[in-house]
């Protein structure tokens, strides 16, 4: 973030307007980028401001994080909710991190899910190996089922 941008983040995060979302950070071969995204805290208003009537792209992934968020927090174990991405421009929208190990979940705002659109998903499994469990692309189609043996589609609504 830029100087200027710097205290507005800060002030947002203290008034519950932004939600930070820090890197997933545990490197193996691959740069990362480190800093963290920011997210609205309130879908709605965002999408209002936006004047977006449906929650598509930056906008369903934010109402995604808003459920991962409500579910993380009745969690015992306070499950960790991180992002990836690589110098090379490679990202997964969120990492679960539990106990168990972790989840990568991808969100594309398209009905009809492609291999290419999993691509980092295993990207992401190659780099964290049994570390990282089956990765999870959210759509939003009607489809349920494995797009290749380490990733299941999902429609968003149908999970979250």
């Amino acid at each position: 973030m830029g100087h200027g941008l710097k205290p507005v983040s800060t002030e947002c995060q203290t008034s519950y307007l932004l939600v930070r979302v820090p890197a997933y950070a545990s490197n193996r071969t691959k740069r990362l980028i480190k800093s963290p995204k920011f997210y609205w805290s309130d879908t709605g208003l965002a999408m209002h401001v936006a004047q977006e009537p449906e929650p598509r792209g930056a906008h369903l992934e934010n109402l995604v994080l808003s459920d991962l968020l409500a579910w993380r927090d009745i969690r015992l174990d306070r499950a960790g909710i991180f992002q990836w991405r690589t110098v090379g421009g490679e990202e997964v929208d969120f990492v679960i991190e539990t106990a168990d190990g972790l989840l990568s979940i991808e969100v594309k705002a398209t009905a009809r899910p492609r291999l290419g659109d999993v691509s980092n998903l295993r990207l992401f499994r190659q780099e964290y190996g049994e570390q990282a469990r089956s990765g999870l692309l959210l759509h939003t189609g009607e489809d349920v089922g494995w797009i290749t043996p380490e990733v299941l589609v999902v429609p968003w609504w149908r999970v979250l």
